[in-house]
């Protein structure tokens, strides 16, 4: 195939008249070619270095206290996708082995069954099968790209992983792309794109708030700018393409009152469609009870969100704000605890005299 159509290792084709790329790695040319079993036998033969590597042992029970979890940081989970799992977890057991590599403290880290562990820990199975492989740090944090090159990365996860390499262990843009087997180009459009998303915006995005593609489009913004319209976004529903439309509104204005006066109807546009009709609750017994609705689903899916998805894995700094917002949320509870104490005890008592 020519260089116009080649295929990266991801499986997208590099923009028209870009250059052809230099050799994959050995490991990266494997995975185009091998199932993600056979990847996992003979990933640990190869590395970038071409130095031999080699599966530690055969799948072995391992504690779920005993793996560690910091590179989920770089993977996106819905909600939706950790409940799939679980369900099936539960029904059919562990059909394949997580994927590991033994740190240089010899415990061992996840690189690939994040949603597997998830699901073990609310199903409180205590172990899961797992197959360690001989890497070094910077080999598994790129056997997560080539693990999952079937179905790919989302874009912002890719962007992750290389301000991981670039930040935490430190290699240049060229030995990103060697590692990824990507070109120069690649590796800069992806640390960009991680840098320039706000981190506020990111949050969102991991607890499942902003959609990916709306988290794209945001972060043609500046950084400052995008939580507000992240906010228009999640308030409204809005689409990756009605977004998109709104931040190029956004950029076109010539100064801040033009951008305030822009998002101010955008929160006040006409419902959708599908919200028109809908009468809202007149009096005080029915506003009462569409409040307790609206807490009773809030709380409901609030509660299996931190049971299924630990702190640790959103991200230090994603984990750092979930964290701070669930000490605010711990006094206002607690008061609305006392005050509907106390306003069922007084219509107890009150129906008692009544009686």
């Amino acid at each position: 195939m020519d260089k116009a159509g080649a295929l990266n290792p991801i499986g997208h084709a590099p923009p028209y008249g870009s250059k052809r790329l230099k050799p994959r790695p050995v490991c990266a040319v494997l995975v185009d070619t091998m199932s993600r079993t056979s990847l996992v036998e003979a990933h640990g033969a190869c590395s970038r270095s071409g130095v031999q590597r080699s599966v530690e042992g055969r799948e072995r029970e391992v504690a779920l206290q005993s793996l560690g979890c910091r590179l989920a940081a770089v993977r996106l989970r819905t909600p939706d996708a950790l409940r799939r799992m679980q369900e099936s977890l539960a029904r059919h057991g562990q059909l394949t082995a997580v994927i590991a590599y033994r740190r240089a403290d010899d415990g061992l880290e996840l690189i690939d069954g994040f949603k597997r562990l998830e699901a073990a820990r609310a199903l409180d199975l205590g172990v899961l099968q797992v197959r360690a492989l001989v890497l070094d740090p910077s080999e598994a944090k790129a056997a997560i790209a080539r693990l999952n090159v079937q179905h790919g990365l989302e874009v912002l996860e890719e962007a992750w992983l290389v301000r991981l390499l670039y930040r935490e262990d430190h290699l240049r843009q060229p030995e990103i792309a060697r590692l990824l087997g990507r070109d120069k180009s690649w590796v800069s459009r992806r640390l960009a794109l991680a840098e320039s998303l706000h981190d506020r915006v990111e949050a969102d995005l991991r607890l499942g708030l902003v959609a990916p593609s709306v988290a794209r489009e945001l972060t043609r913004l500046p950084r400052g700018n995008q939580p507000s319209v992240a906010e228009v976004a999640m308030q409204r529903g809005l689409t990756s393409h009605q977004t998109a439309r709104l931040v190029q509104a956004l950029l076109l204005c010539a100064d801040e009152a033009g951008r305030e006066a822009l998002l101010a109807e955008a929160r006040s546009a006409p419902q959708s469609p599908s919200s028109r009709g809908k009468s809202k609750p007149q009096t005080p017994a029915e506003q009462a009870l569409a409040d307790v609705a609206i807490l009773t689903r809030t709380a409901g899916r609030l509660q299996a969100r931190l049971h299924e998805r630990p702190l640790t894995t959103l991200g230090a700094k994603a984990a750092d704000l979930v964290a701070t917002a669930l000490s605010d949320l711990d006094p206002i509870l607690a008061a609305l605890i006392r005050t509907i104490g106390r306003v069922t005890q007084k219509e107890s008592h009150a129906s008692l005299v009544d009686s």
